[in-house]
């Protein structure tokens, strides 16, 4: 047991003790609130380093990386009023019943204004070939509603070439109609290398995409079909595409396809990476990321005046080898479940076993709390459901969807115990104990 100041001057001490800011790593995970994760990384900058590993490493980095390059910036482009009223919804490595059961109701709300969804996965996906909703009658009595109207059982991998494929089959269509297919406007004004693109596009073998994705051409010329048909495509993804070893170069041609046809910027069309965590999105827009561009940083420093370091700093996978090879000695959590949320249990283990300090800021207990390094702390958080005053006032946090909106939460259960404290209270908390009551920041 540990009072809350002796906690934070021990992490405190831990941290003005090292050669270096950049030989401890902050990680976050994606149920930080948005004003959670700023001030962490506010602390994180001031202190001197980017290591701020975080839980979408682990997921959508590649959709990040991928939209940056094609679309300019790592987010999605549509709203849930966008996927009700599209025409064709193609769902590729993803399955919204097992990992996001609250997509379906909006899928069945698309059906019912005429959408075609067309699901793309190794394995079928229940919810989509039979959804039904416990919240209305027909869902509890009936028998359900077919999600989807056609399933491709892709190869594991294989959904680079269907996208190439499907690419060149619209250039052909295009060819035998000129003006039907492509939108030519859209492409000059609004787009870079469609000449290249067209031109690898037509070179690609059909029977070698049958053969790669395991469907029949008859299968992929009915997709392209369906895309040739559709005024509004959004095609939606999840880990299936991005965690491939060619994840960010498919979900760039998943978005070629989209842009062949102008399908992006306008009401029912888009891209639609789907996200989990509840503000997996919103933590990247705060600053949770270790390459935050030259504006983000330079904002940052002009607003607080501190000097934000430019050198950037480890990702999730790069922090477990800093932590393995005693690069890095110092830990901390911003909750999730580090341990079990990485890839190599056993190294991750091992290396955070090397460290001389492990910090766990938690809502509820989990693996990661048994593998501690030489020290380990424990600081009980708040959670978004529990209600938190201060000084006789209610306190609320945001969170950002998969779809860049911004939600108010408010706790409205009492806490567990009143030793616990908010989040943002924990990182000011440290903050306040690690750079003192003059600090540029105003922390307390």
């Amino acid at each position: 047991p540990i009072g809350w100041e002796a906690a934070f001057a021990l992490i405190a001490g831990e941290l003005r003790g090292l050669g270096s800011p950049d030989e401890a790593v902050f990680y976050t995970s994606g149920r930080t609130s948005n004003e959670a994760a700023f001030v962490y990384q506010l602390m994180i900058r001031a202190f001197g380093t980017n290591n701020l590993p975080d839980c979408s490493n682990m997921c959508h980095e590649s959709s990040g990386s991928a939209l940056v390059e094609t679309i300019g910036i790592g987010k999605g482009s549509v709203s849930v009023p966008d996927i009700e009223n599209a025409d064709l919804i193609l769902i590729a490595g993803q399955n919204p019943g097992t990992n996001h059961p609250r997509m379906l109701s909006t899928l069945e709300k698309a059906k019912g204004n005429g959408a075609r969804v067309i699901a793309i996965n190794p394995l079928p996906e229940a919810g989509l070939l039979r959804f039904k909703d416990p919240q209305k009658v027909h869902g509890v009595v009936g028998d359900g509603v077919q999600i989807a109207d056609e399933f491709l059982q892709i190869r594991i991998g294989g959904d680079q070439a269907l996208f190439q494929g499907l690419g060149r089959l619209l250039l052909e269509a295009e060819d035998a109609a000129p003006g039907t297919v492509l939108d030519r406007e859209f492409i000059d004004r609004h787009t870079a290398g469609f000449e290249e693109c067209a031109a690898h596009l037509r070179q690609v073998d059909l029977g070698t995409v049958v053969q790669a994705t395991g469907l029949t051409l008859d299968q992929i010329r009915a997709t392209a079909d369906a895309l040739i048909g559709s005024k509004k495509t959004i095609i939606c993804w999840a880990m299936g595409l991005t965690q491939q070893t060619h994840g960010v170069a498919t979900i760039q041609d998943a978005v070629n396809l989209l842009l062949l046809q102008g399908m992006i910027g306008k009401p029912g069309a888009g891209v639609c990476p789907v996200r989990g965590h509840s503000n997996v999105q919103g933590d990247r827009t705060m600053g949770i990321w270790e390459k935050m561009p030259e504006s983000f940083l330079t904002a940052l420093d002009t607003e607080f005046g501190i000097r934000s370091p430019r050198k950037h700093g480890f990702d999730a996978v790069d922090s477990i080898r800093a932590m393995r090879d005693g690069r890095a000695s110092v830990f901390i959590g911003m909750g999730g479940n580090f341990v079990s949320a990485t890839p190599d249990t056993e190294t991750t283990e091992a290396a955070l076993r090397r460290c001389a300090l492990t910090v766990q800021v938690s809502t509820k207990l989990n693996r990661s709390h048994l593998v501690t390094g030489q020290s380990a702390l424990i600081l009980p958080s708040l959670g978004r459901t529990d209600k938190d005053v201060q000084n006789g006032r209610k306190q609320q946090v945001t969170v950002e969807d998969s779809m860049s909106m911004v939600h108010l939460s408010r706790g409205g259960l009492p806490p567990a115990s009143d030793q616990l404290r908010s989040e943002v209270a924990i990182v000011c908390g440290i903050a306040q104990a690690l750079f003192g009551p003059e600090h540029a920041v105003p922390w307390a």
